[in-house]
């Protein structure tokens, strides 16, 4: 998966065959590999076939890679040793360009670095990493009175006095090819940690809990346990989450410190195989709170914090269809007192949400959300998303237009009470840029000011302290990019692509400015001549994405190439119903909006096919091989990070990890005869076609141990296309998970490998 990816399966769509013609401009610059160039190299390793039929609804498909399921049969491992090895040797004159762009991402890395302090209690916490060093490091240091609430300035690589030191994954990671931290709590009293590492990459996390007044790690262990466990208030007990078969979690336990595992208590489990189980505290530390979702459904249950070995009870119990989230807040009533009280997001006759709320229900009662007070009323233009509370604001995330927006409330104190009726009126922060990301950050309960963040992509990553009555803003820290970087020298724009129904798709593009000449040299018309392109699609659970600064695109941008986003449908930009119109039996939509984007950059002349990579991650992967047998003539090369291209075997088999729980995002194909048939018609594996010597370079990465999306299905894929004459390649990480490898140097490398691929492809490897 590129440096540029996104989400993950957290784990699919469909070509219909129909073309569309277009203006090809004429392409400047380099030729690029054509496909029957790549396909004159030494062949790829053989896979051998050994056809199994499976047969469902009346439609029997032949199978003659399934066997690569059994990662345990050393045959299998040794057919991805060399596949991967064929592809690193097919790579090997790129080794150079590799070297460079790792470089230039490491050159423009300041390595030694700190994150701004976050306070909590009677210490302000921040990580930082050191030069050479893979993994960050978490530290705090003591606050300097009660009213201290403005980070330090750090400077790194200078001694932070009083600094403690609570984990070095440097140190945890010894001896581990692979490492990930899944749990991170400290204390309410400030002397315990609780922290839950991985070190295979399949995301079976182990806890420990650490004494910081000695370092030492004390006896209690639990193995094999979900992310996201935490410490009650009173810091002797621990709730933790514990997984089903198909790696769902769904059992929460409360463990006592100091006791043996096998006396832990089960306080709770959620039985529907369609909803997984979160645990958390609320940011009041008042309750302790267990979220259950599944795609369409959530539920809230409750338990005072003050009370662990007590009984959670639900706040609203679970409708088909309806979603929820619930926030502790204190609001002031009708007479202006203050009372405990939810704020709760709901999509209950409110397709993009709204938000209402109501008194905290005593134990064992439950709110009714119709009789609650509605904050801010659906708009069928703005989707709601989130809202933060702490003792004096309110934060209301939403998005509009495909941007995200954040907007402050300051809620009225106690020792200032108001002569008016309390109004909610949200103030929207912005940078007032066209294409920007804001979120605010409410930290602390009772912490005085907020944390802004912007960026951009052009825009570092940038931090701010917000005062909400003067609206002043203070930069705390933006990201630091070596190397003399001006943002100046960079351009963002919104272009509409209109897809085959006629509905208007947004792309989002970004380039260096003397790379990409327009007529009559305005920035904002049309480009001179096409340019090399990389067009980033997902399109799934929602997910949006927004703009974002990367240190790893600037290595492409300034060798010329663009860089795109499709915001297709299937994701979350345009509200809930751009969300429903990409998945299940809309599906579809998500790769003919890709293609239709990857068109239309080529009509308006920023690029030519031959000039033009896709790439997306994981379900964004599904969406690579769905137009790559949709359209291949549009693509130059696909770029498929540890795609989920075998979607229909996985969807069939309710023991895989996911399917379950995916039904609602794909549909039920085991179950459901026309769910298969579409389904069918889609997923890249089995849509394949015998001859595929006209399909562009295809490069496909996955892991070993990845949970979410099985290395099978790349493998499987790439087998099928190589038997089809299709220049498709396989790169395995052996050692890694979802996310791919561990560590910030073997990302970069990962990166690097990537985006040398790419610059081949586009003629670009000896810039």
């Amino acid at each position: 998966m590129s440096e540029d990816a996104m989400p993950a399966r957290a784990a699919s769509p469909a070509p219909d065959g129909s073309t569309t013609s277009v203006r090809v401009p004429a392409s400047s610059g380099p030729a690029p590999h054509a496909p029957e160039l790549l396909t004159a190299a030494p062949e790829p390793p053989l896979t051998v076939r050994r056809p199994t039929e499976r047969t469902f609804h009346g439609d029997t498909f032949v199978d003659d890679y399934e066997w690569l399921r059994d990662k345990e049969d050393p045959e299998v491992v040794a057919h991805l040793e060399a596949q991967n090895a064929w592809t690193l040797a097919r790579q090997e004159h790129l080794a150079p360009l590799r070297q460079t762009l790792f470089d230039e991402i490491k050159g423009r890395t300041l390595e030694t670095d700190l994150s701004v302090p976050a306070r909590d209690g009677d210490w302000w916490y921040y990580a930082r990493t050191v030069e050479g060093q893979q993994y960050p490091i978490h530290a705090r240091y003591p606050v300097a009175g009660p009213d201290d609430w403005t980070p330090r300035v750090l400077e790194p690589g200078t001694p932070v006095p009083g600094e403690q030191v609570l984990l070095d994954q440097n140190v945890e990671a010894e001896g581990h090819d692979f490492f990930a931290l899944g749990s991170f709590d400290v204390s309410d009293d400030g002397g315990r940690l609780l922290y839950a590492t991985d070190t295979e990459g399949d995301e079976r996390y182990t806890l420990r809990v650490r004494d910081l007044a000695t370092g030492a790690d004390l006896p209690d262990e639990v193995r094999e346990i979900a992310p996201g466990a935490l410490f009650a208030p009173d810091g002797e007990h621990v709730f933790y989450l514990t997984v089903d078969d198909a790696w769902r979690p769904w059992r929460v336990w409360r463990h006592l410190l100091g006791t043996p595992k096998a006396d832990d208590v089960l306080v709770f489990e959620e039985p529907d195989e369609r909803f997984w189980v979160n645990a958390g505290l609320s940011r009041s530390k008042k309750y302790l709170q267990l979220d259950l979702g599944s795609k369409v459904t959530n539920e809230t249950w409750l338990l005072e914090a003050d009370n662990p070995t007590g009984e959670f009870w639900v706040v609203w119990p679970r409708r088909e269809g309806v979603e929820y989230s619930v926030e502790h807040a204190v609001l002031p009533d009708s007479a202006g007192q203050a009372v405990d009280s939810l704020l709760i997001l709901h999509n209950q006759d409110a397709l993009n949400f709204e938000l209402v709320s109501s008194p905290v229900p005593a134990p064992g009662e439950t709110v009714t959300p119709e009789a609650a007070t509605v904050v801010v009323p659906h708009d069928p233009g703005v989707r709601l998303e989130g809202v933060s509370a702490s003792e004096r604001y309110l934060v209301l995330y939403y998005r509009r237009a495909a941007i995200s927006r954040s907007a402050v409330l300051q809620l009225p104190q106690a020792e200032a009470p108001q002569a008016e009726p309390f109004a909610w009126d949200f103030q929207e922060l912005s940078f007032g840029q066209p294409l920007e990301s804001v979120g605010a950050g409410v930290g602390a309960w009772e912490q005085p000011n907020l944390k802004v963040g912007y960026t951009s992509f052009v825009t570092p990553q940038s931090l701010y302290l917000y005062d909400v009555a003067s609206g002043e803003r203070t930069l705390l820290k933006q990201q630091p990019v070596l190397g003399g970087y001006d943002a100046a020298d960079y351009d963002q724009r919104r272009q509409w692509a209109v897809a085959e129904d006629g509905t208007r798709v947004p792309i989002s593009l970004v380039w260096r400015r003397d790379k990409v000449q327009f007529v009559a040299g305005e920035q904002g018309g049309d480009p001179v001549e096409p340019a090399p392109l990389f067009l980033y699609g997902y399109g799934a659970y929602e997910s949006s994405i927004d703009p974002y600064f990367s240190v790893g695109r600037l290595s492409l941008l300034d060798r010329g190439v663009v860089f795109a986003v499709a915001h297709v449908r299937g994701g979350g930009e345009m509200g809930r119903a751009w969300y429903n119109d990409g998945k299940l039996a809309a599906k579809r939509n998500t790769f003919t909006d890709f293609v239709a984007c990857g068109r239309h950059l080529v009509e308006a002349g920023w690029t030519a096919p031959d000039r033009l990579v896709a790439d997306g991650g994981s379900a964004g992967g599904l969406l690579m091989g769905a137009v790559t047998n949709l359209a291949p003539e549009l693509f130059a090369g696909v770029l498929a990070g540890v795609p989920f291209v075998d979607a229909l075997t996985s969807m069939l088999d309710p023991t895989l990890p996911l399917t379950v729980t995916e039904r609602d995002e794909w549909g039920d194909p085991l179950n459901d005869s026309e769910v298969y048939a579409y389904m069918r018609s889609y997923t890249p594996y089995e849509n394949v076609p015998d001859d595929a010597r006209h399909y562009p370079p295809i490069l496909a990465t996955t892991s070993f141990n990845d949970t979410r999306v099985l290395y099978v299905e790349p493998a499987k894929w790439v087998a099928r296309l190589q038997a089809a004459g299709a220049p498709a390649m396989l790169k395995i990480e052996m050692s890694g998970g979802h996310g791919g490898v561990s560590g910030r140097y073997s990302a970069w490398e990962q990166v690097a490998f990537e985006h040398a691929w790419t610059l081949d492809v586009l003629g670009l490897s000896d810039h």
